[in-house]
């Protein structure tokens, strides 16, 4: 049977359908600056305060507008409007059109690949609260995209 992902649009996936799409890398959960004037945006690896940086999850999802009011609250609405998604966030990819790669969760059937596969902002991110100067953790690495004709197979 032909999984839901490559079945449904994203406006007809239920609740539980469009979570299970999250591939779990936490790069939506990292600061990003924008310059007012330019509107270029800048990447840190400084990550919200509920991002557990081990599961890079949030450690309280349920909560997490009312913790965090600037909080983005990612649906089928708004996801064309988020430039700074990464080419990987599967949200994108099925948005675009495209197949989700070999390391996501529903393709490869284990949670832990998107953290083997380096894609996973795991290792990588500092919490919030132990930042005194945001400047100084601007990250090139997050502008960086991954090629899906080189990373879709293993």
């Amino acid at each position: 049977m032909t999984p839901f992902w490559k079945r449904k649009k994203l406006a007809d996936m239920s609740a539980a359908e469009w979570e299970a799409i999250c591939d779990r890398c936490g790069s939506c959960c990292l600061h990003k600056l924008q310059d007012v004037e330019t509107g270029d945006i800048a990447f840190t690896n400084i990550a919200c305060r509920q991002l557990d940086l081990e599961t890079c999850k949030c450690s309280d999802y349920c909560r997490r507008k009312r913790i965090v009011p600037d909080c983005i609250d990612l649906n089928h609405h708004n996801l064309r409007k988020l430039e700074w998604l990464p080419n990987t966030c599967a949200y994108r990819l099925l948005d675009e059109g495209k197949e989700l790669f070999w390391w996501h969760p529903l393709v490869s059937g284990d949670p832990e690949t998107v953290h083997s596969a380096g894609i996973s902002v795991r290792g990588k991110s500092i919490c919030e609260d132990d930042v005194e100067d945001v400047k100084e953790h601007i990250e090139k690495w997050l502008v960086k995209r991954i090629d899906p004709s080189t990373h879709n197979d293993r």
